[in-house]
């Protein structure tokens, strides 16, 4: 790198200010309601371990990844964390001149928005990210929930726990397939590695980028344009991690409502209601999905538990836990769609 040129360093202090202005305050409760959801939510987490381990088969170390609860300023400062381990080592070998000096605090702003939109929705994390001498947590933010429950007129103590057994077959999935991690690692930062740094084309990009906007803003899906941006490698390497995030996502779906139907009264009227929110956005919030790309997420949990009823109905949970067997054993994005591929290959 010469004399004249820099690497990108994303502004993440001024990503955490921007993140913590769209975030808002959530919803008003006295301090004994919100000492007492803070309690539930940490009670939730305890009692779905030896749910989620009795459903699923999988057997995770206790304790390999803490259950915390948040509020959404800190759910935003452990997702910058988490950003930061990846992406730091992609900017710094970014050969930016110093005409491009706008470009850290652009993208600052840019992630910062979206994280203060994100903090506002999300319920539970798990932490994949986290810096090398911190183990992963499972994250709950509590004004989430307790904003989702009041809306939708749930039972608290099963909207609680119904959210914890989610939550908690994503720890049961890293800790007990212990080389699921650093695969899923691995994939993201080869396909980080990957990218064009060169100004010339991130302009070029940057540009399209600007009419996938257009497009959002106009409702229309924006994922093939995305695509259309990637290289082939890319692609095929998007492909399986689409594949195996909507696994993750579909596989924890089918726990917690087979778990529910055992020890939630209330699951039905959980899932019906939480579905209808999921498909039926406000207007702004349906043009924001479209423009961080969350409408594939919400495909993925879609998908990946139609995959995972399929192949039960088929071979049960432990035939289908063959898929934790080895990454050559996870569905191809087309065996995500039609099980039977899998199962004619795995099985």
């Amino acid at each position: 790198m010469t004399a004249d040129t820099v690497g990108l360093t994303i502004d993440w202090e001024l990503a955490r200010r921007t993140a913590t202005r769209f975030a808002g305050d959530g919803p008003q409760v006295g301090a004994p309601a919100a000492r007492a959801a803070v309690a539930d939510l940490r009670a939730s987490a305890a009692q779905a371990t030896a749910h989620v381990a009795s459903f699923t088969g999988l057997d995770a170390p206790v304790g390999s990844a803490d259950a915390v609860v948040v509020d959404r300023p800190r759910w935003i400062a452990a997702n910058i964390a988490g950003l930061r381990t990846v992406v730091d080592p992609v900017m710094a070998r970014a050969p930016l001149g110093r005409s491009a000096s706008v470009a850290p605090r652009l993208a600052a702003v840019e992630i910062g928005a979206a994280l203060g939109f994100l903090s506002s929705k999300v319920l539970g994390q798990y932490e994949l990210f986290t810096a090398p001498d911190e183990p992963p947590r499972l994250l709950f933010v509590a004004p989430n929930v307790v904003a989702v429950e009041q809306k939708l007129d749930l039972s608290p103590h099963d909207f609680r726990l119904w959210v914890a057994l989610h939550e908690e077959t994503h720890r049961v999935q890293f800790g007990a397939v212990t080389w699921l991690g650093p695969w899923l690692r691995d994939q993201i930062d080869g396909y980080l590695a990957g990218l064009d740094l060169d100004p010339r084309v991130l302009s070029e990009r940057l540009r399209q980028a600007i009419g996938a906007l257009s497009g959002a803003a106009r409702g229309l899906d924006i994922t093939a344009v995305m695509q259309s941006l990637l290289t082939p490698d890319q692609r095929a390497t998007l492909d399986r991690l689409t594949a195996v995030m909507s696994l993750l996502e579909g596989h924890a779906d089918v726990v917690m409502d087979g778990v529910g139907r055992e020890v939630l009264p209330t699951v039905d009227v959980l899932r019906a209601r939480f579905q209808e929110r999921r498909e039926d956005p406000s207007l702004f919030e349906g043009f924001i999905r479209r423009l961080l790309g969350l409408d594939a997420k919400l495909r993925q949990y879609r998908d990946g538990a139609a995959f995972v009823r399929a192949v039960v109905d088929v071979v049960g949970m432990p035939g289908f836990n063959a898929v934790w067997s080895a990454p050559d054993a996870l569905p191809s994005r087309d065996e995500l769609h039609d099980p039977d591929l899998w199962l004619k290959r795995v099985q």
